[in-house]
């Protein structure tokens, strides 16, 4: 099955992007990158050699992941996004980053009406952390609504962006404060009813891993599935594959 990853130019997260494409890789599928001109894309530097003290970045397996992954014939050389057919893919990935260059991706139209043509298809979304953005702006002009109005969802939860925002701001300004708003109460207002929002239980540092999904969360929804942070990438991957594997 070809799953298709959107990304920007420069600045997506390591662990949300490398982890899902290992999993895809090894479960048979192949994976499908597209940048807004082509563009090889590349991940935010600070989270390779980490934000503040050598900590707050990628743990060592997903960064080995995105070693691997910069040997894909497929990430060197992506699709444009203008140039997406959206029917030709069986699934729909969405990480998240949280740096400047994630903007492009976040706030492209372009890209958003790829989404909207997709999710109408009724085939597996997974949306990680910031990615959850690209879902709550995308409105079907028919309803007048975010795709995800009527859906259960988590995103970034405020309390971790505030305190990443808190912890780094003396060093790297509003690294972590992609936008004013938070993720969370953006997300939130595009759903029918804040009750949709799911925040999870309270996490400040452990992330799961390939054996241990006890810190993790993730929500789904008919077919969207979604996670909050680097530390979910693990079982939200586990249940992306199981919704493309539920649709063979």
């Amino acid at each position: 099955m070809r799953v298709l990853v959107p990304l920007p130019d420069r600045d997506f997260d390591v662990t949300e992007v490398a982890v899902p494409w290992r999993s895809l890789r090894d479960a048979g599928h192949q994976v499908v990158f597209a940048t807004e001109h082509g563009t090889t894309p590349a991940a935010d530097p600070l989270l390779l050699t980490g934000v503040l003290f050598g900590q707050l970045g990628a743990e060592p397996e997903p960064r080995r992941f995105y070693q691997e992954m910069l040997a894909d014939e497929a990430y060197l050389n992506p699709m444009t996004w203008a140039d997406l057919e959206p029917s030709a893919y069986d699934g729909l990935l969405l990480p998240g980053g949280h740096a400047p260059g994630m903007r492009q991706y976040l706030g492209s139209a372009v890209l958003r009406a790829h989404v909207l043509a997709f999710w109408r298809l009724g085939r597996p979304v997974g949306a990680i952390c910031h990615g959850v953005l690209v879902l709550a702006r995308t409105v079907d002009p028919e309803t007048g609504r975010s795709v995800i109005a009527d859906r259960r969802t988590t995103c970034l939860p405020k309390y971790l962006e505030r305190i990443a925002y808190y912890l780094t701001a003396w060093r790297h300004g509003r690294y972590y404060r992609t936008y004013p708003a938070y993720v969370q109460d953006e997300v939130t207002a595009a759903l029918d009813s804040p009750t949709h929002f799911e925040r999870g239980p309270l996490e400040l540092s452990r992330r799961g891993t390939a054996t241990d999904d006890s810190p993790a969360f993730v929500v789904q929804d008919r077919n969207y599935v979604s996670a909050r942070w680097p530390g979910d990438a693990y079982l939200f991957s586990r249940h992306f594959l199981a919704l493309l594997h539920s649709k063979e």
